[in-house]
């Protein structure tokens, strides 16, 4: 088994799914036995000894806690420290990669929709990422996709090598994401501010193409005629303009909780808790909230979009992105009790089949087709 070195530098502070993806690897690959070794911030470094006791933990500089310091940090400190640890071939987790580090380098891209949906961006965040993408397609001896739908993407727009490209689903950690207990739920609720209150779930980060204006305008079409309508609870991300705007726009009688992000701890009460989780993306490489939520068995709305299909099957609710669809889809979800336990019942079947042991054998293939 080679050496591996993750570069896990990358993880951002928020611990949104980015952070999901790394740790989860991590711990399987330890667990599979990887001869590893892992870069971190300082401040992730005794999370990773924990997450794998056998790896070498080794700290980059105080100064890569700023984005563009671990990026100069990233073309020379990675590879000096991959050769210090005896690594065969270097993962970079988050699509950029030291250029000339003269070992196999692996590179995961996460989505392509900073080409298919560029208005769905920031253009400085966008033009980032498509280069990072495009260097990644060129140099990387070997690409990890998190889906078929990013693998078809990949080849369309950028004419990537399909030799070059390996698909490893993510996958979905029982012991975090599991079927609450009515204290988790009750917890998750309280520090909502909900007290009891039903309520509607989205989670991930406020970014346009997760569509979060669509649902709350769809949402508050929904529950109009409802004599005792449930909350709609928009869990994570930065708070953007057009959500503002969205929420300003509904009835003074749609409520509409804002609580920001949410402790890892709290997610279980959070999403299972819900009558359903509606996460009505426009596109996503692979779409890791509606896995995790179908792992708390909450019956789950969302888009025909991109890798979304892929992930839910036919264990989950489907509707157009705009708000007169996802206002039709969700009225009739609230209004069946039987279909939403018919969900519950189907996403926690489909959740058992990702797993991050099985995303690790993935991961592990594709580094030794790196070295060969």
């Amino acid at each position: 088994m080679p050496r591996i070195l993750v570069d896990a530098a990358a993880v951002p502070a928020d611990r949104g799914a980015l952070i999901r993806y790394v740790d989860g690897l991590i711990a399987a690959l330890h667990q599979a036995g990887a001869d590893l070794a892992v870069v971190c911030q300082r401040a992730d470094a005794e999370r990773y000894g924990k997450l794998a006791p056998t790896a070498r933990i080794m700290p980059g500089p105080v100064a890569i806690t700023n984005r563009a310091a671990r990026l100069a940090w990233e073309q020379t400190g990675v590879p000096l420290l991959a050769k210090q640890a005896g690594a065969q071939v270097i993962h970079a987790p988050y699509y950029s990669i030291p250029l000339r580090s003269g070992i196999p380098t692996v590179a995961t891209v996460h989505d392509v929709t900073w080409f298919t949906e560029p208005d769905q961006h920031g253009t400085t965040k966008a033009a980032f990422f498509r280069a990072a993408t495009r260097t990644a397609v060129r140099h990387a001896r070997r690409v990890v996709v998190p889906s078929k739908a990013t693998r078809d993407e990949l080849i369309r727009v950028l004419s990537a090598d399909p030799t070059r490209i390996d698909v490893a689903y993510h996958g979905v950690d029982q012991r975090l994401f599991h079927p609450p207990t009515e204290a988790e739920t009750r917890r998750a609720g309280d520090r909502c501010g909900l007290r009891g209150q039903p309520y509607v779930a989205f989670l991930g980060a406020l970014e346009p193409r997760k569509n979060v204006p669509n649902l709350v305008r769809g949402f508050a079409a929904a529950v109009k005629a409802l004599d005792e309508p449930p909350a709609l609870v928009i869990g994570g991300g930065v708070h953007e303009d057009d959500v503002d705007a969205a929420c300003r726009e509904v009835e003074a009688t749609v409520k509409v909780v804002r609580p920001g992000y949410l402790r890892v701890p709290d997610l279980p009460g959070f999403l299972g808790g819900a009558l359903v989780v509606a996460f009505p993306s426009r596109g996503e490489g692979f779409g890791l909230p509606v896995l995790e939520a179908m792992a708390c068995g909450a019956p789950v709305l969302t888009t025909h979009r991109t890798s979304l299909p892929e992930v839910g099957g036919d264990a989950v609710a489907y509707t157009e992105p705009d708000a007169d669809s996802i206002a039709v889809a969700l009225a009739e979800l609230l209004g069946s009790t039987a279909e939403r336990s018919r969900l519950r019942a189907a996403g926690l079947a489909r959740a058992r089949e990702f797993t991050w042991e099985a995303s690790a054998e993935a991961h592990l293939s594709a580094y030794q087709r790196a070295i060969e």
